[in-house]
């Protein structure tokens, strides 16, 4: 029997994609997780084919949540999952660890063709997302943003699309002081002043939702 771990903290999401999955993988057991600690749980017991980890949760990320799993279960698949277009958030994931990318919009048989690419151990990047990363390769070392870690790079987005401090405290989990402490690294990585210019930088270089 094939052992997947889906972990998202959104209910309908992990319901929607289970029955889907065992619609179409009649052989698959599929664990759930509703954050990183209970996925690092199962994760330690063992046994699983595949994890399969939102990106966006509250508290530990998921990329934050992809490199500990592949601390923890260096040979055990991760595959990301995201609402995020892949211009945003594929690069990290591969670099995080993950074998595959795919967003939450893919058609059917794409999701269930990466699902059963990444248990199997095969590396899983649709062709508009290759393309994509091939286009973005040569200006990575020039973007200001990249030289941010995930977290930062987190908050950049969340600054840039008008949250407060309290907001993002929080939606994720974290005080106030901690954000704020986020906040004045990304200030000072990229050279700028206040919230306005992050929202400017982050607009310009398309990283928030259109």
């Amino acid at each position: 029997m094939i052992r997947i771990l889906l972990v998202d903290d959104h209910p309908v999401a992990r319901h929607g994609i289970k029955s889907l999955l065992a619609d179409r993988m009649k052989e698959a057991f599929i664990g759930e997780a509703a954050d990183a600690a209970s996925a690092l749980r199962h994760i330690r017991e063992g046994g699983w084919d595949l994890a399969i980890v939102d990106l966006s949760m509250p508290g530990m990320s998921g990329l934050d949540l992809i490199k500990e799993i592949h601390q923890v279960q260096p040979a055990l698949p991760t595959l990301a999952l995201s609402m995020h277009p892949p211009s945003q958030f594929a690069r990290r994931a591969l670099s995080a660890g993950a074998i595959g990318y795919i967003t939450k919009d893919a058609k059917l048989d794409e999701f269930v063709n990466a699902v059963d690419s990444a248990r199997r151990g095969r590396r899983y990047i649709s062709s508009d997302t290759a393309d994509l990363l091939l286009r973005q390769a040569a200006k990575w070392d020039s973007l200001p943003h990249e030289s941010l870690s995930d977290r930062e790079y987190q908050m950049l987005r969340l600054l840039g699309s008008g949250q407060t401090i309290s907001d993002i405290g929080r939606d994720l989990g974290l005080s106030v002081k901690t954000v704020s402490t986020y906040r004045a690294r990304v200030l000072e990585k990229l050279g700028m002043r206040s919230n306005a210019e992050l929202m400017r930088y982050a607009i310009e270089n398309q990283l928030l939702e259109t």
